[in-house]
């Protein structure tokens, strides 16, 4: 983590006043119904990657993989133009990226994929490309994928707190069993789990930690390999349902911050009223 340098984190004003850290800001809106359609919105999938040409998912704006050299280090690399059909060898980064276009479906999407055939890979290769993301700056980044490896926790919340700061909004899958696992445990952020209700639209603010929001994944309708599409059930599958939504409200209010689009999707969360000031959105 930098400090006191120039895109890093400060510790103190030193030698500024007050109006050198002038900002200009967006109130968000807090029907989602006004929300843009995600256009002009970076969205990045991090995850197994995404089959070209796949009806449910449309154009990708970049491809991108995590590979090994000869030193046995890991670098991310342009995957190049890629035939129809190929991408993705197991259909998770498809799905998501099927579920990020039907909701904000001007976007535009880009591929890391972190894992291989049979979600083979390793923790070295999912910090390889979060961080590749994270430095592309990248208005919004799904990570439907999760570590329970101690020895990543440390780099994560790194990466994590840098995307919070950089302006880049880090939407994360929770852990589909009780087990402690990351990032989606950071505070920086925006942590998904899954409802069981049938309204396809519905999100859910949850008042009791550690996941903040719920969104559909029970047997939803996601793309997959070959073409196709499967009905599957998962946090996996609710987390780009709000990466789509964090990308709408984006395309129409640019200057927002993580934090600042954390609490927009917690005033429109379904469950949330706004009442009068004091009340605390108790309905």
């Amino acid at each position: 983590m930098t400090t006191g340098t120039a895109g890093g984190l400060t510790w103190s004003l030193r030698d500024r006043a007050p109006e050198d850290l002038a900002l200009l800001a967006d109130t968000p809106p807090a029907d989602p119904s006004a929300w843009s359609d995600g256009s002009g919105v970076r969205v990045c999938v991090v995850d197994t990657g995404v089959e070209c040409g796949h009806p449910s998912v449309g154009p990708v704006q970049g491809s991108y993989e995590v590979v090994p050299t000869a030193d046995g280090s890991l670098h991310v690399v342009d995957s190049g133009p890629l035939p129809d059909g190929t991408g993705d060898g197991c259909g998770h980064g498809t799905a998501c990226a099927g579920i990020v276009r039907r909701v904000a479906p001007g976007c535009d999407l880009y591929s890391v994929r972190v894992l291989g055939e049979g979600f083979t890979g390793s923790g070295d290769a999912l910090l390889t490309g979060l961080r590749w993301a994270v430095d592309q700056g990248f208005d919004v980044v799904n990570l439907s994928l999760s570590t329970t490896r101690p020895k990543f926790l440390e780099t994560l919340r790194s990466l994590a707190d840098q995307a919070f700061f950089t302006g880049t909004t880090l939407v994360a899958s929770a852990h589909n069993t009780p087990v402690e696992s990351f990032p989606w445990r950071f505070s920086s952020v925006i942590s998904v789990g899954t409802h069981r209700e049938d309204d396809s639209g519905l999100f859910l603010y949850n008042p009791a930690p550690p996941v903040e929001f719920f969104a559909p994944g029970q047997n939803v309708q996601v793309a997959w390999t070959g073409g196709r599409t499967i009905r599957t059930t998962g946090n996996s599958f609710a987390t780009p349902f709000i990466s789509g939504m964090c990308a709408r409200l984006l395309g129409s209010r640019p200057k927002l911050t993580p934090f600042q689009i954390k609490h927009a999707l917690y005033l429109s969360a379904a469950n949330v009223r706004i009442g009068a000031p004091g009340t605390r959105g108790e309905s």
